[in-house]
């Protein structure tokens, strides 16, 4: 079974529940949120602007599953640049209750193969905080290798906080 697939504007009801029931759980990780984030009309917006970013070519916007194919999360690669760069940047979450059991690894794990071999990125890169141990063995599992300390990299939980940076290459990659 596939831990991922490309999100619809349908998703809107169900992941702003997973959002709503998972509010405290994912402040400490995320970018502080104003109540509107938390709303359907929000979430639609959201996925809409998604949609549109994977029309373009910029973004690979994903649902993340459970093993009865319920939404429980996101993973996204952002930022995806062509050129010389080829390049792309992962975020993800997983619900609290699906905390533990293999799910981000093994969405990480499908995303990475779709960025490598049907989107041709040479370069997946992520980022997370330096105490974020769960997100950084993931990250590990996957492939990917830190390469450095950014400070003060992203505003977190309503604070400019210090990320590891991490980045995994396509070794086979072709042009």
């Amino acid at each position: 079974m596939s831990r991922t697939r490309l999100v619809s504007v349908d998703d809107a009801l169900s992941l702003t529940e997973r959002i709503r029931e998972n509010r405290d759980f994912l402040a400490p990780w995320v970018p502080a949120r104003h109540d509107d984030f938390f709303t359907v009309a929000t979430q639609r917006d959201l996925l809409r602007t998604a949609l549109r970013a994977y029309s373009d070519g910029t973004m690979l916007p994903l649902a993340i599953l459970d093993d009865a194919g319920e939404l429980v999360g996101r993973i996204d690669v952002n930022g995806i640049t062509r050129g010389a760069f080829q390049s792309g940047s992962v975020g993800y979450w997983v619900s609290q209750f699906h905390n533990g059991r293999g799910i981000a690894t093994e969405a990480v794990s499908e995303t990475k193969e779709i960025a490598f071999t049907e989107l041709g990125l040479h370069r997946l890169q992520a980022e997370t905080l330096v105490h974020n141990t769960a997100s950084q063995r993931v990250l590990r599992r996957n492939g990917f290798v830190p390469y450095g300390i950014a400070p003060q990299y992203l505003r977190i939980a309503g604070e400019w906080q210090e990320h590891i940076l991490y980045q995994v290459l396509n070794t086979s990659w072709s042009a």
